[in-house]
């Protein structure tokens, strides 16, 4: 019997990542490519097919035992249209990315907003079962949530629930890439961490950063994690207090929902993740009603960028009915 795989791709704000998977080898085949700044729709969609076709190429299993593609898009989506609403770190807006894949690639295609898939993925393949009231964050480019109540994915009555990024924290805050102001995304997530630490360089603000933001470099989370081990007093402040907005946030979304688990991830969380949990521990802990936040335990994820990918299986389950 031939075995059965899909390609699962995420696409983030600075990066697309792939990968061919199934439910009992995992990832058998893996690609990760960056993203062009400030990209046109045309070039997305050429990124996300070349990645698949070099997928299909691979040697490791037959091109026909590929069953479908799913892809984690960083916005509001349709899963039943393919139609992104809004992506704002990709720059899209009411765009039919399902229909123009599907006019390239002739296996079925499937879109979900990202986190709902990195949701399904750490759920179904990480979290064990007394695990049902589930909201997971991921921290990067932007901040996406995804929420599930019991055992279930809620994408809500328009498929747009769990964007606790576009939450106004602060009024008159910064501007968001949605059109707000305050977002919670446009105060604690990489993108605002890093301009932060550049308009501090940029007033005269001494940084183990400086000489690449000089040279202007894309700050990701990888040089994040180099400044916090270099003891970088001022990126460390910025990311503590980014780390105080998530905490709260947290708990005002506890105080609604009454968790059992929260689960971080993203690029942020991965790279500095460490640093961050005990202020946001801390700050949830002094701001949520404490009779909501008996059973909830907050952890960092364990499959880290690889939970979007095996949640491509759940959702080639739940649309399509294909089993791999």
């Amino acid at each position: 019997m031939t075995k059965k795989y899909i390609i699962s791709i995420d696409m983030g704000g600075t990066k697309i990542l792939g990968a061919a998977i199934n439910s009992n080898e995992g990832i058998l085949a893996r690609i990760k490519q960056p993203t062009k700044e400030g990209a046109a729709p045309d070039e997305y969609i050429s990124a996300i097919v070349e990645v698949v076709n070099e997928l299909i190429a691979d040697k490791k299993f037959k091109p026909e035992s590929i069953q479908a593609v799913c892809l984690g898009v960083p916005g509001s989506v349709n899963p039943e249209t393919g139609i992104i609403g809004l992506a704002p770190n990709l720059g899209l807006k009411n765009f039919s990315i399902k229909e123009k894949l599907q006019e390239k690639i002739e296996l079925p295609v499937l879109i979900e907003n990202d986190v709902n898939l990195a949701a399904m993925g750490i759920k179904n393949f990480e979290l064990d079962e007394k695990a049902k009231n589930i909201l997971v964050v991921f921290v990067g480019t932007g901040i996406g949530g995804g929420l599930l109540f019991n055992g279930k994915i809620y994408r809500g009555s328009s498929f747009v629930a769990g964007e606790i990024g576009h939450r106004v924290v602060e009024k008159n805050g910064a501007l968001c890439g949605c059109g707000n102001k305050g977002c919670f995304e446009a105060l604690a997530s990489r993108t605002a961490i890093v301009k932060s630490i550049i308009n501090d360089i940029n007033s005269g603000k001494k940084s183990f950063l400086t000489e690449r933001v000089k040279n202007g470099e894309r700050i990701k989370s990888k040089m994040l994690r180099a400044a916090v081990k270099a003891d970088d007093v001022m990126v460390k402040n910025h990311i503590q207090n980014a780390s105080v907005y998530i905490g709260r946030v947290l708990a005002d979304i506890n105080n609604l929902l009454n968790l059992d688990t929260i689960v971080l991830g993203g690029g942020v969380i991965e790279a500095v993740g460490k640093f961050m949990l005990p202020t946001i521990k801390k700050t949830f802990e002094e701001n949520v009603l404490q009779d909501s936040a008996v059973t909830t335990k907050i952890k960092m994820t364990k499959l880290g960028d690889d939970a979007a990918l095996f949640g491509g299986i759940s959702l080639a389950e739940e649309f399509l009915n294909i089993l791999v």
